[in-house]
């Protein structure tokens, strides 16, 4: 399980969308190499000076909801975690599911965020796959051996934004997809109840 792959490395408990989701064509040269990675440093630097604040934890949430918002491609990673479902959503129901996703995601993973204090992230290196690019990045935590976290970046948004991670090679997207059905399914299909709950959960 994610959860587990994350607690033995202390980083994210469970978590800020791989190939597998769509095939995302992309116009030739638009998103290079160095504009993914660009964006995964932009992620790490933003994170860890919203951790060097000393903002209160209500605050550093808001924070971090802004910059998955700013570096995620949330319809598309928020569409997918609601999974066939999302084909029979109404257009008002997948802007407040998304909306409700965006929150969740991170209050979830936004409260794990203070164990990056004096650790690092380093990118190591990026390929080129069919819907975008690969960023690997080794991170090493304090009291930990170093780990690999990677990013899933493509343009398809008309931006370079991240749309997944794989932790040790855990599919984040694919784990949240698994859990937001499992959430589904216990209030037998009804999305707007689910859509209530997210907004207290995580």
């Amino acid at each position: 399980m994610l959860s587990n792959a994350l607690n033995r490395r202390h980083f994210l408990k469970t978590s800020v969308a791989g190939a597998a989701i769509v095939a995302l064509p992309l116009p030739a040269l638009a998103l290079t190499e160095a504009g993914a990675k660009q964006l995964v440093n932009s992620v790490v630097a933003d994170i860890n000076r919203v951790i060097a604040s000393g903002k209160s934890e209500k605050a550093m949430l808001r924070d971090f909801e802004k910059i998955f918002v700013q570096y995620a491609d949330v319809p598309i990673m928020a569409r997918y975690a609601l999974g066939a479902d999302a084909r029979s959503a109404s257009p008002a129901q997948l802007r407040q599911f998304t909306k409700a996703f965006q929150g969740y995601i991170s209050r979830k993973y936004g409260r794990r965020f203070r164990e990056f204090i004096g650790g690092q992230v380093d990118v190591r290196n990026a390929r080129r796959i069919k819907a975008g690019y690969e960023v690997r990045t080794s991170v090493k935590l304090r009291g930990s051996s170093p780990f690999d976290v990677t990013f899933l970046v493509s343009d398809k948004s008309g931006r370079d934004k991240f749309y997944n991670m794989f932790i040790e090679g855990v599919n984040l997207l694919l784990t949240e997809r698994t859990e937001i059905g499992a959430m589904l399914d216990a209030r037998k299909g009804n999305l707007n109840q689910l859509i209530k709950d997210l907004n207290r959960t995580g």
